[in-house]
């Protein structure tokens, strides 16, 4: 699962360009954030492979990555 800090996000699009999965990332252009930038937006969480290549790749780091682990739940258990 992805989650971006849209309020960090400048939408320099290096997210969208180093994510192996064509499509799961983009810079949403209908939506700005509070200094007036586009965000990245995640098209479908569904797809994500959790490389983090986006997070490693944020200058702003705005983004976080979290791995879905089968049979454990949010608390770890």
């Amino acid at each position: 699962m992805i989650k971006i800090n849209e309020k960090a996000c400048k939408g320099c699009g290096l997210c969208v360009t180093f994510c192996p999965v064509e499509g799961l990332l983009k810079i949403d252009e209908d939506r700005v954030n509070a200094k007036g930038w586009n965000p990245a937006v995640c098209t479908d969480q569904s797809k994500c492979r959790s490389c983090a290549l986006c997070a490693l790749m944020c200058p702003d780091a705005a983004i976080e990555v979290y791995r879905h682990i089968q049979g454990v739940n949010a608390d770890g258990i």
